[in-house]
């Protein structure tokens, strides 16, 4: 596929466009800071594409804000007190010293009870909580994609968990490999579904094309609504988008 990237500025905004072989003209914001994206017909003529982003400059500025004044966490001392989230539900953190075993327990609904050596530090403190996300994320990954291999007809040969800056999950292709970002075991489960799913699909078309959308329709229908909440919080500062 022949793709070509250039810039083009619209009233202060910078926006990204992107021609390739599809069919019709996709515009997209993506959070944190409100990155713009046009992704138009490799035939188009660039004064169409861009009589278009002036055509929907208000609904760009108004996304633009929408993400500037989202509300996104700071970096976590992991001391007790804080907000933390799991499964896309928020959690007060109770940090319990402890001589046994370092864990993560949930208790009453509203609490994420983290128990760890005397005196430790913010790293390790960290260190626990990330690896009892991980440990959730690959309890109920294989369960999503045995699920889809046979809804798809489609085979993932392995799959992992690692924390990404900016991609909620990536597939290679070629190794029939998926990986799964970390953070989405803060969000509701049907955002990790979603994101299995868009990664799985690649299996079938690897690039994000119509063909790509027709399949995401055909197997996942309200994917675009679970788009828009995947990407509504950002939980830590790094610059996701998808």
């Amino acid at each position: 596929m022949n793709i070509r990237m250039d810039k083009m500025t619209i009233g202060n905004i910078d926006i990204e466009v992107v021609t390739k072989a599809i069919k019709n003209i996709h515009l997209s914001v993506h959070p944190p800071n409100g990155r713009v994206r046009i992704a138009a017909p490799e035939k188009m003529d660039p004064d169409a594409i861009r009589l278009f982003a002036i055509s929907k400059l208000s609904w760009i500025k108004k996304q633009i804000t929408k993400f500037e004044h989202q509300d996104r966490q700071p970096k976590r001392d992991f001391v007790s007190g804080e907000s933390h989230y799991f499964i896309g539900d928020r959690y007060l953190l109770n940090v319990i010293e402890t001589t046994g075993k370092q864990r993560v327990e949930i208790r009453n609904k509203k609490y994420l009870d983290l128990y760890v050596r005397p005196g430790s530090t913010v790293e390790k403190r960290e260190k626990i909580m990330t690896e009892w996300y991980r440990n959730y994320l690959k309890d109920v990954i294989p369960n999503y994609v045995k699920k889809w291999e046979g809804i798809m007809g489609v085979k993932v040969d392995s799959w992992g968990v690692k924390l990404m800056k900016t991609k909620w999950g990536t597939c290679n292709t070629s190794g029939r490999r998926i990986w799964i970002n970390l953070e989405l075991a803060k969000k509701n489960p049907r955002c990790l579904e979603y994101i299995i799913v868009h990664e799985m699909v690649h299996l079938l078309e690897r690039h994000h094309n119509d063909r790509f959308i027709e399949y995401m329709d055909q197997f996942l229908p309200n994917w675009r609504s679970v788009k828009n909440e995947l990407n509504e919080v950002t939980y830590e500062s790094s610059r996701w988008s998808y």
